[in-house]
């Protein structure tokens, strides 16, 4: 399982994840950041689930997590999340 963290503005992401096929099959996400509504981390990890481990999936994925949903996560952007996601799979 990759782990890491990534210091965003508002806040430290944190990320678990286990890979296969190079696409996410298992996500974690905590932190010291702001989600409103708060049950959207959850299904933020489940949008994850099934996508590709690259940056452009990835930032797709989140946008369309950001759009559909309406959250908001004060001064933490989608490239944020990426990145965070990134560095817990080794890029």
């Amino acid at each position: 399982m990759g782990y890491a963290e990534f210091k965003a503005p508002k806040g430290v992401i944190k990320v678990e994840l286990e890979l296969a096929d190079d696409a996410i099959s298992q996500v974690s996400i905590s932190g010291d950041f702001f989600m409103y509504p708060e049950d959207a981390l959850e299904r933020l990890e489940q949008a994850l689930v099934g996508v590709k481990a690259e940056r452009k999936s990835l930032l797709a994925a989140v946008q369309r997590f950001y759009s559909s949903t309406g959250v908001q996560t004060p001064m933490v952007e989608p490239e944020h999340w990426v990145e965070a996601i990134l560095r817990a799979a080794g890029e």
